[in-house]
């Protein structure tokens, strides 16, 4: 869910940040893709590395509340060859502050 410049995911937890630009970039800062026209995140299949970190703005403070029943959403147009849609091909890559893969534990 997209709220303001904030994406949450389906618990209401705080997964990612929309710049001005509509760059997609996760929690920790890192480049996810672009918001699409029809509001997909999609990303080319080879790596882009001209995109730099974006250091993430400061955590929201309330956890979002979802509605219980949302309407259906509208069938989306079809991807050319070298783009992937995010959330069907790698949600992990917007994930919570809590499941950041590369944070390190505490000794």
């Amino acid at each position: 869910m997209l709220i303001d410049t904030w994406l949450y995911n389906a618990r209401g937890d705080w997964v990612g940040h929309l710049s001005k630009t509509g760059q997609v970039f996760s929690v920790t800062g890192k480049y996810v893709g672009w918001l699409s026209k029809d509001f997909r995140i999609l990303r080319k299949k080879t790596p882009d590395q001209t995109i730099p970190a974006y250091l993430p703005p400061a955590h929201p403070v309330l956890k979002v509340r979802m509605p219980a029943h949302v309407p259906l959403a509208p069938l989306m147009a079809d991807l050319t060859f070298d783009l992937l849609d995010v959330m069907q091909e790698e949600p992990e890559r917007l994930h919570t502050l809590d499941d950041d893969p590369d944070a390190k534990d505490m000794d």
